[in-house]
């Protein structure tokens, strides 16, 4: 089967927030049904096996070389990284965290904070210079990802400190540039600007920090004026205990051991009611024929 964009497209939305939503709280989804037909997974010995199967096969199709897309890269991270080197026992994954004018693609919080820009083969590189530049006033560790037709040109745009991976088409990330963990470069009015409002007065008060008792309309300024006083280093080791504490994805370890492989990283990056986890397995268990009749 040819692999035309309007084929590609179909396949790398059923990993979709929309897709996995509907799975977990309905136990059925008509969109994934839709999206399964115009991929050509409903065809005759493609639509066998379960839900999950069905997956499997959706992200063997996104792994080929020139169609892969951002799911791809952070399904890499996620396996090879997080759950590989890590555990989400010790380490916690934030995505499209808020840096300046920028979302981080993807942000693990181990004994440092290491965010990841993805460039897979189908981005574009004209923004990466101001995304680095605001990564860097609130992470340590910058790295940026790439597929083999961009890592020449990263190599080229990337600071002194910052680290390059490449993925290569067997699916495997190799360091092509370490990267330094730079701590004393953090900005702490950059990290607050990019917490919420419990997160920076946790932040505060771990450090030992009194917020004084002021009406919400002033409570923002306060804060703000507290951090400009502190320094990187603490905001730092504060940032990182704060936040593995509040966005914790330990409650998903359960979940996460009873989905297939590609659908894991979809499972840690949107938020689900522990209500509904249940459901979603169930409904990736399904015979991939009756989900097909979900349209």
């Amino acid at each position: 089967m040819k692999l035309t964009p309007s084929i590609l497209s179909a396949t790398s939305r059923l990993f979709s927030s929309a897709v996995v939503r509907d799975l977990a709280t309905k136990g059925r989804s008509a969109l994934f049904a839709r999206l399964a037909k115009e991929a050509g997974l409903a065809d005759p010995g493609r639509s066998t096996g379960t839900v999950g199967d069905l997956f499997e096969t959706a992200f063997a199709v996104l792994r080929q070389g020139a169609s892969r897309d951002e799911y791809v890269y952070k399904a890499a991270l996620t396996h090879k990284v997080l759950l590989g080197k890590h555990s989400l026992r010790t380490a916690c994954m934030l995505n499209e965290f808020r840096a300046g004018a920028c979302k981080a693609d993807m942000v693990i919080l181990n004994g440092t904070a290491t965010v990841y820009e993805i460039k897979s083969e189908r981005d574009s590189l004209s923004r990466l210079e101001r995304q680095l530049e605001a990564y860097r006033r609130v992470f340590p560790s910058v790295f940026v990802i790439a597929g083999e037709n961009h890592v020449a040109s990263v190599l080229d745009m990337v600071g002194v400190d910052d680290g390059v991976l490449q993925l290569s088409r067997r699916h495997q990330i190799s360091v092509v540039k370490a990267a330094v963990d730079r701590p004393d470069r953090i900005n702490p009015l950059a990290v607050f600007d990019s917490l919420r409002a419990v997160e920076a007065r946790a932040l505060l008060a771990g450090l030992g920090v009194n917020v004084p008792d002021v009406p919400n309309t002033r409570l923002h300024g306060v804060m703000r004026e507290q951090f400009a006083t502190l320094d990187p280093h603490a905001v730092h080791v504060g940032m990182v205990q704060v936040l593995k504490r509040q966005r914790d994805l330990r409650p998903l370890s359960d979940l996460i051991e009873q989905l297939p492989p590609s659908l894991q990283p979809a499972a840690l990056s949107i938020p689900l009611r522990k209500a509904d986890h249940g459901r979603l397995v169930e409904a990736v268990a399904t015979p991939a024929g009756d989900a097909i009749a979900w349209a």
